[in-house]
């Protein structure tokens, strides 16, 4: 394909990447807001992320291995409608059960527009050539990220925040419609179709069923209790059946001899701290922003514009050189490296910390995300098996934001547990500074005390300082927590094999397949019949490919 022939293939992909990501990110900055209007707590706030990321988190290699064995670009189209009617849908709430519901459905549709859009790049361009274009996908990321809490903020700010859902549905007609007219991707080959139901089932119920518990541990009940022996013991019983299932499913949903591919496990290790890295800094730098540093719903999506900032000029740098070079590996370690170090610097961070201060460790943490993320797909798709690039690439989408659900959900609960314990600790100056109040103390005091996010820009000036003292080292805490996980990327980085990147998209990777398959002896039965023609005969076929150094 031509460079503008590339381009054209990309537009309908691009707008869909940049509805899901604006509908996805327009309500950051708002969520505070939402949540008091609607009357939710912590608890609520945490919910509304989480059961977004949980569907999209069971969704995604269920996606991703329909798309080996059914139209893709049908796919991403029915993924594209289901996200933003739900999300259109959420924009009617009355309370945080019906917002809950609808995010929901929109994190399936979540799932689709993840594992798609990659596994679609890889049918469009080679793992060298994507470098060069990921500038393009960086573009469209950053434009939706720092966008999206800009909009978010400026509809709830200006005019009311149920428009934050409404937004992204104009942007997503014109997706529709440019995917339609300009996605025209290689006809695959016909495969008969085998859905494992069974072991979609099964990863369903273990996952949601342990995702579940760790949003409510701590809260509704004690870690260790009951309820967590009932929960996790149930969800390990029904994620050991699924193993076996998938052992003799004959299409397997997800095929556990991934596992034997080394690139393919130490990526899942590495995306798993990721995926915590990146949605709980972005879920919670809003509260950070919001409930310790006073910010409207609008500044603090201009806030966390250097995260956004650093993670948009690492990708599309960092691309550009991969694909010059076709080096990847020491860019991966240093940003692995750069990640762990924001992770802790994140974690010094007070309600009064200079913001020049915390700029530079957002820039340095987003730097990190952004020149890991995406290159952890890209080295997948170069190594395994291209009949099985789908459910690879959406397998390491889904362990990303499997990270990234347990992740919030547990910082969640630390993020609450903390905040009430520093207030406990504060009660005396806080009981001080609502008794100087008189008269209007007691409705300060029963908003307080009601357990839901308090609406900062409501409470006098002495309460406030209070509270965005107690959120700001609640926040810091969070950071200090996830951490360690952190280091584990560094390590998972830095023993990924240093394969070269491949030169050929996984269309041709495919085409070459049967080559491969027709073993040894049929490919010493061509040479001695066609040894005068080396470069057609079916062994000559065999002998580029492995002078190319593709996979064996």
């Amino acid at each position: 394909m031509t460079h503008r022939e590339v381009l054209q293939a990309l537009s309908g992909l691009l707008t869909g990447m940049f509805v899901s990501i604006l509908a996805g990110t327009v309500v950051s900055s708002s969520l505070p807001i939402i949540i008091a209007d609607l009357g939710g707590s912590q608890a609520s706030f945490t919910w509304v992320v989480t059961a977004t990321l949980l569907a999209t988190t069971v969704s995604t290699p269920i996606w991703g291995k329909l798309a080996d064995i059914l139209n893709r670009k049908l796919l991403i189209q029915i993924a594209l409608v289901i996200f933003v009617s739900a999300s259109a849908a959420a924009g009617f709430s009355q309370d945080p059960g019906t917002l809950i519901t609808f995010r929901v459905f929109q994190g399936l549709g979540a799932g689709g527009l993840t594992s798609l859009s990659q596994i679609i790049m890889a049918d469009i361009l080679s793992p060298r050539e994507r470098g060069k274009y990921m500038g393009l996908f960086g573009a469209v990321m950053g434009a939706g990220t720092v966008g999206g809490p800009l909009v978010g903020g400026f509809l709830t700010d200006g005019i009311d925040w149920r428009w934050n859902f409404f937004v992204g549905v104009p942007f997503a007609i014109v997706a529709l419609i440019l995917l339609q007219k300009t996605l025209h991707l290689p006809r695959r080959p016909h495969t008969r179709v085998s859905i494992d139901y069974l072991g979609t089932v099964l990863l369903a119920a273990g996952v949601s069923l342990l995702l579940i518990w760790v949003s409510l541990a701590g809260t509704e009940f004690d870690w260790w209790s009951t309820e967590t022996v009932l929960m996790v013991g149930g969800s390990l019983v029904i994620i050991a059946i699924f193993m076996i299932v998938e052992f003799k499913a004959k299409n397997p949903i997800i095929p556990l001899t991934l596992f034997k591919n080394r690139t393919f496990t130490l990526a899942v290790v590495g995306s798993i701290s990721v995926g915590v890295a990146m949605f709980g800094t972005s879920v919670f730098l809003s509260q950070y922003m919001q409930l310790a540093r006073g910010a409207s719903a609008t500044e603090s999506g201009l806030m966390t514009i250097p995260m956004i900032g650093g993670m948009l000029v690492s990708s599309t740098i960092i691309g550009a050189v991969i694909t010059r070079t076709g080096i990847w590996k020491r860019y991966m370690v240093t940003g692995s490296i750069m990640l762990t170090v924001g992770m802790f610097l994140m974690s010094t961070i007070r309600y009064d910390t200079n913001f020049a201060l915390v700029s530079a460790y957002m820039v340095l943490l987003g730097a990190g995300v952004g020149m890991v993320m995406q290159n952890m797909v890209l080295v997948v798709q170069n190594a395994v098996d291209p009949a099985e690039l789908g459910v690879a690439s959406s397998g390491v989408a889904f362990f990303r934001s499997l990270g990234g659900t347990v992740g919030i959900s547990a910082l969640g609960a630390v993020l609450g547990s903390q905040a009430t314990d520093l207030l406990a600790e504060r009660k005396d100056d806080l009981m001080a500074a609502i008794a100087k109040l008189g008269e209007k103390g007691a409705a300060v005091a029963e908003q307080l005390s009601g357990g839901q996010l308090p609406a900062m820009k409501e409470l006098p000036e002495s309460v406030r300082v209070i509270i965005e003292s107690v959120y700001g080292q609640a926040v810091a805490d969070i950071f200090l927590v996830a951490a360690p996980l952190a280091l584990v990327t560094i390590i998972a980085v830095a023993f990924l094999p240093n394969l070269s990147l491949s030169d050929k998209t996984n269309h041709e990777r495919l085409a070459e397949t049967p080559a491969d398959e027709a073993g040894v002896e049929v490919a010493q039965l061509a040479e001695a019949s066609v040894a005068a023609e080396p470069r057609t005969s079916p062994i000559g076929v065999v002998h580029d490919r492995r002078d190319d150094g593709l996979d064996r």
